[in-house]
């Protein structure tokens, strides 16, 4: 326990900090800094250059920003082609997308079927992993578990610090394989620790593919059907990558550029994609949707939802962020791809069942928003904003019956396989320690000795 003296210090100290630490926003325009690395009209400073992955939300027409609809392509590769192009075959994909992502082309047949076997081959943890990284140090939060698991990981390889090319190829199959398994462990743990329910771990079952796996491994009675195992694999394809910009890949790749080893650049990805700005975002949406349902008294009364979203627009409900979340993309302007994709299955499974409500309530809220931002702006000509991934991907994963305590980690146990193909084109092309330039805005002082402070 910390006494109330020790409280009382380091709230004095946190009051005196401010006047140190908090810069003008004014002076980010004075001295022309992009602040976050955005310029002023939301777009991304460019840093650096990819073959892995574009998203794509506008085209400049004469200098302006012009709004499309959003477009997702994966080594040239449309992200919605991919999807149907699974869904039609009647087989799963992100085996597939992690391939492509990878290695920079669509594997035939047999490449795919012995790419498939290499993780089923590799999914299973060291000896004594699990017990010591896992059971005797829970977690309540399985992004912090997933993080520290990976670093731990590095112990256990006893190449752990080579660098060729074949061994970062060796570390990032073994991570796509791995982190799914230790994702499950850390919330059964979790569930026996916290939550006072039996510990069950089963067993891996080498002939389930990756999706497959996590309902097996979650579940307690193993059971889940192959429309359900299907509709988890498209999640998956959907979040494998997003651009070298996005915040997780491009903290994957700064790390990486020091020259520091595969597992402490994908737990500093993971860390990243855990705030609430980013991955953490689609738990933020449930919590959204179960804040309006309790203050809506009738989900289909449109006057009354965006009363509602006014209000959080004002900080004065929800988390007090001013935030819609599940609204808005850095990128994307008139729609995000994923979100489309996502739309059209949350509608299929949630049609006819208790979910059905929660899915118009947000179809609502995704109607409703960007009319309400522009009345807010007085601007008709607002920003375009858009539903991103998050706004459904949350409600996808609960039809599912995954648990919420999941929902970022899910994100994690998919998108490994995109900053695997970030961190490799970053060993292979960057070349130099990423080392942006801070201005100094600091006056200079003249040193006091400690008996005259």
């Amino acid at each position: 326990m910390v006494d109330s003296a020790t409280k009382l210090s380091i709230k004095s100290l946190c009051e005196g900090l401010k006047e140190y630490s908090v810069i003008d926003p004014a002076l980010y325009q004075k001295y022309h800094v992009s602040r976050g690395l955005r310029r002023s009209d939301g777009t991304g400073v460019v840093a650096g250059l990819t073959k892995i992955c574009n998203v794509h939300g506008y085209v400049l027409n004469e200098g302006e920003l012009e709004p499309i609809p959003g477009e997702l392509i994966y080594r040239g590769y449309q992200i919605t082609d991919l999807v149907r192009s699974v869904e039609q075959e009647k087989r799963f994909g992100y085996e597939e997308a992690a391939y492509l992502l990878l290695f920079g082309k669509l594997p035939d047949a047999k490449t795919l079927k012995a790419f498939q076997a290499m993780l089923a081959e590799l999914r299973e943890l060291p000896d004594s992993f699990v017990i010591d990284m896992i059971a005797k140090a829970p977690s309540n939060n399985i992004m912090n578990k997933l993080a520290r698991s990976v670093l731990a990981l590095y112990s256990y390889d006893p190449d752990c610090e080579l660098r060729s090319l074949e061994n970062e190829v060796r570390v990032a199959i073994s991570m796509i394989a791995r982190l799914p398994v230790i994702m499950a462990n850390a919330y059964q743990v979790k569930r026996q620790h916290f939550d006072g329910e039996s510990l069950v771990m089963h067993p891996l079952r080498p002939n389930e593919n990756t999706a497959e796996t996590i309902l097996s491994l979650m579940r307690l009675d193993r059971q889940y059907t192959t429309e359900e195992a299907h509709l988890l694999d498209v999640c998956m394809m959907l979040h494998a990558e997003h651009g070298g910009g996005n915040n997780s890949a491009f903290t994957c790749r700064v790390l990486t550029s020091s020259g520091t080893d595969p597992y402490s650049a994908y737990a500093g990805a993971i860390s990243a994609l855990k705030g609430f700005r980013h991955g953490g975002a689609n738990h933020k949406v449930i919590d959204q949707l179960e804040n309006f349902k309790s203050k809506v008294s009738d989900p289909t009364n449109e006057g009354e939802v965006a009363d509602l979203i006014r209000k959080v627009m004002r900080r004065e409900e929800g988390d007090r962020s001013g935030l819609v979340y599940g609204m808005g993309h850095a990128v994307y302007t008139l729609s995000d791809p994923r979100a489309v994709l996502l739309k059209e299955r949350a509608f299929a499974l949630a049609k006819g069942t208790r979910f059905e409500e929660d899915f118009y309530l947000l179809d609502t809220i995704e109607r409703m928003t960007p009319q309400l931002l522009r009345e807010k702006s007085q601007n008709a000509a607002a920003k375009n904003i858009c539903a991103n991934v998050d706004m459904y991907s949350g409600l996808v994963y609960r039809m599912l019956g995954v648990p919420e305590d999941l929902f970022t980690p899910m994100f994690a146990v998919s998108r490994i396989a995109g900053w695997a193909a970030h961190r490799i084109e970053e060993v292979l092309t960057g070349g130099r320690i990423m080392r942006p330039a801070y201005k100094s805005i600091a006056k200079g002082s003249t040193y006091i000795p400690l008996e005259q402070r």
